[in-house]
């Protein structure tokens, strides 16, 4: 596959030199619980070209929730979410655990599987 094929969605393991291509931004989610619940790695968003209608100009997690479910109907997509994430400079693990202290919080609740709004 050249680079020209390559699918929106490019996540890897740096340790173990595994690589997972997607058109859906939360297969990289699914790709990092299977790695991280066999290996105990995180991994790597390489490449990620989320379909957003506008860029998101916030860096706090809850804001960018915010301004993204503008473009997504019933939740925004955690994968979408770690691509603007990694972005910040957070990883897989990093986002996913910050959405998890969110959550618990009660600051997000989840319309539908592995897709996230902001109370």
């Amino acid at each position: 596959m050249s680079s020209q094929d390559q699918e929106p969605y490019v996540a890897a393991c740096p340790n173990c030199d595994v690589t997972r291509q997607t058109d859906d931004p939360n297969e990289v989610i699914n790709f990092y619980r299977r790695h991280y619940r066999v290996t105990g790695h995180d991994i790597e968003i390489e490449h990620a070209e989320p379909d957003l209608d506008n860029a998101v100009t916030a860096n706090d997690l809850k804001d960018v929730i915010r301004e993204l479910e503008g473009q997504h109907r019933n939740g925004v997509p955690m994968g979408v979410i770690a691509a603007v994430m990694k972005e910040r400079g957070l990883s897989v693990k990093q986002t996913l655990d910050e959405i998890h202290e969110l959550r618990m919080g009660g600051g997000l609740y989840e319309p539908q599987d592995d897709h996230l709004a902001a109370f």
